[in-house]
């Protein structure tokens, strides 16, 4: 590796993420390079990193390039892969558009979760532009857990976006405790793999905010595909359901780093709404990355 590596910086609702264009997949990133990448002091900072590729070009996405041009490879703070990123798909998006690659309107982004499509908005007057992604559908499967955090325990609703969420009714969110650790959650045997963990208070009338910890990040400013399970769940638990009334059933879920909108069509697709920004860009030192790759 002899040349600098492009990388950019973004975030979506103060999710924030490492950006490495590589088109053609030609950069090795190990988990250990990634961390290092992510890392709040000494790399550049990130809950995640998006590794930008043509779908053409990798081997987990070539079956998905006749829908998506693009694959979004995704890896948390700690190097692991990851399924899906609710936030991560809209600052992706949004780097497309930054790099010339799209416009403002309609596109799909593969990912390890599926194909999703993606509405990039036209700019508001003050130069702002809103970012939906179709999420796919929630699955609820049936095994329930238990989230505990010190001497408090809740029960938790068991939802899928591509990813396993726990998501936890709280009085207070300063209940969740520090979230510097993982939540813990029993029996053992619902999340194998582990999950994302959210607290959820309410604000209003189809109105919630959260925390999360998320799996392999730890807490973050926001989770879109947890904000999409909060919002599943909190229909649920208001016995409302987008596909038994045939009308979209929209909540606010405030997250530590902002507001996203989340609806459930009559189809059962859920559909994220918020912000994605691009904040900087520049090179990695290729010597710098090289010490890190094991």
């Amino acid at each position: 590796m002899s040349t600098r590596i492009a990388f950019l910086k973004g975030h979506g609702t103060e999710n924030d993420f490492v950006i490495v264009p590589d088109p053609d997949n030609a950069i090795e990133l190990p988990a250990t390079a990634v961390a290092a990448l992510c890392d709040r002091r000494a790399g550049i900072g990130g809950d995640g990193l998006l590794h930008v590729v043509r779908s053409a070009a990798h081997p987990e996405a070539r079956h998905m390039a006749d829908e998506a041009e693009w694959f979004m490879d995704y890896r948390n703070g700690d190097g692991s892969i990851a399924e899906m990123c609710g936030n991560g798909v809209r600052v992706f998006a949004r780097y497309l558009q930054h790099a010339g690659h799209v416009e403002a309107g309609d596109l799909a982004v593969a990912t390890r979760g599926g194909v999703k499509k993606v509405h990039i908005a036209k700019a508001d007057a003050t130069g702002e532009a809103a970012v939906t992604v179709s999420m796919g559908r929630a699955e609820l499967p049936a095994e329930q857990a238990t989230v505990t955090v010190g001497e408090r325990s809740w029960p938790a609703l068991n939802v899928n976006m591509g990813n396993p969420h726990a998501v936890a009714f709280v009085d207070d969110l300063a209940h969740a405790g520090n979230l510097y650790a993982a939540p813990a959650t029993s029996p053992a045997t619902v999340y194998p793999d582990g999950v994302n963990v959210e607290f959820v208070a309410d604000r209003g009338p189809r109105h919630v905010a959260m925390r999360v910890h998320e799996r392999g990040a730890g807490e973050t400013r926001s989770c879109g595909t947890g904000a999409c399970a909060v919002a599943v769940a909190a229909a649920r638990r208001d016995g409302v359901s987008a596909t038994v009334t045939g009308e979209p059933v929209t909540y606010t879920v405030d997250v530590l780093g902002g507001r996203l909108e989340i609806t459930e069509r009559p189809d059962g697709g859920i559909e994220m709404t918020g912000p994605a920004v691009i904040v900087a860009e520049g090179d990695i030192r290729p010597e710098w990355i090289e010490n890190r790759i094991a």
